[in-house]
């Protein structure tokens, strides 16, 4: 006959514990109230007029008016502004991942000379910022026609998106043992191939870890675009917002309510992809 043994935490034990813990989660508490609060005002501040947020700042919105948003949402430059934004964040994001998964590939498991020290420029990218290369970013942009073009966006933000991609392709890369590397070998299969086949399936949640940050980081860019995009066509949301705000500087409540509506898709993106960047940032750090 077996009998099962129970370990028994004592109360204290578990009460102490509780007490350590408590101000971590008074912290998190803090901090996520203060993240959230912005967003609930702006939202509510959306179903104001602009009278009741002269005279009603923080109070809720009486009577409701629903008018700020439904035409936003059946106006066609906001749509437009958003499907923009959409096509330069994804075929940013197809872009930076697919060179920098083959240059993290060469870099990763190729041995040759000088590897190290072009990681290193790779590396030293990440120290460069984007402001200082407005001017002849601007004058090589010119110089090729691609001002008014897509294209003027998703290639300057693909270039300085690689040193970052790069890096965490790299690391991920590096791990998968070299004797599977081997094996695909001898059964006839090339680098190529090895890389296609079998790299990039069990890099998945690194791709998608970059993905996730290439795609959010073009959809916040500002700068880029308004140098870019002087016609109303190629619009991103930021943008839009920008000159929103200009065209409707003395409705307050409406630029409250175009806010929440531009960044809506973006934390719909993040909501669905949160599990997949964080699992991404959890296994690199586990291996790391």
């Amino acid at each position: 006959m077996s009998t099962a043994v129970k370990s028994t935490v004592p109360k204290s034990v578990v009460r102490r514990r509780r007490l350590r813990t408590l101000p971590v989660y008074v912290i998190l508490w803090l901090v996520g109230a203060v993240m959230v609060t912005p967003l609930l005002y702006a939202l509510i501040s959306g179903f104001k007029s602009t009278d009741q947020l002269s005279s009603n700042t923080f109070g809720l919105p009486h009577p409701w008016v629903t008018s700020n948003y439904t035409s936003l949402l059946g106006s066609g430059p906001f749509w437009r502004s958003v499907g923009s934004s959409t096509l330069i964040a994804v075929a940013t994001a197809l872009l930076t991942v697919g060179a920098s998964a083959l240059a993290a590939y060469a870099l990763a498991r190729f041995a040759f000379r000088g590897r190290e020290v072009l990681f290193t420029v790779f590396t030293m990218g990440l120290m460069f910022p984007f402001a200082v290369a407005i001017l002849p970013l601007f004058i090589l942009l010119r110089t090729f026609g691609l001002l008014d073009n897509p294209w003027g966006v998703i290639l300057p933000q693909a270039a300085f998106g690689l040193p970052m991609t790069i890096v965490i392709l790299r690391g991920f890369f590096r791990e998968i043992p070299g004797e599977l590397e081997e094996a695909a070998t001898l059964d006839g299969c090339s680098s190529f191939g090895f890389f296609w086949r079998i790299l990039l399936p069990l890099a998945r949640p690194a791709l998608g870890t970059v993905s996730v940050l290439a795609i959010v980081g073009s959809w916040n860019n500002f700068l880029l675009p308004l140098l870019v995009f002087s016609e109303p066509t190629w619009w991103t949301v930021p943008v839009g917002i920008q000159q929103f705000q200009g065209q409707y500087a003395s409705d307050v409540a409406r630029i409250f309510a175009y806010l929440v509506l531009a960044m809506a898709p973006a934390l719909a993106f993040y909501a669905v992809a949160e599990r997949q960047l964080i699992g991404g940032i959890t296994l690199g750090a586990t291996k790391g």
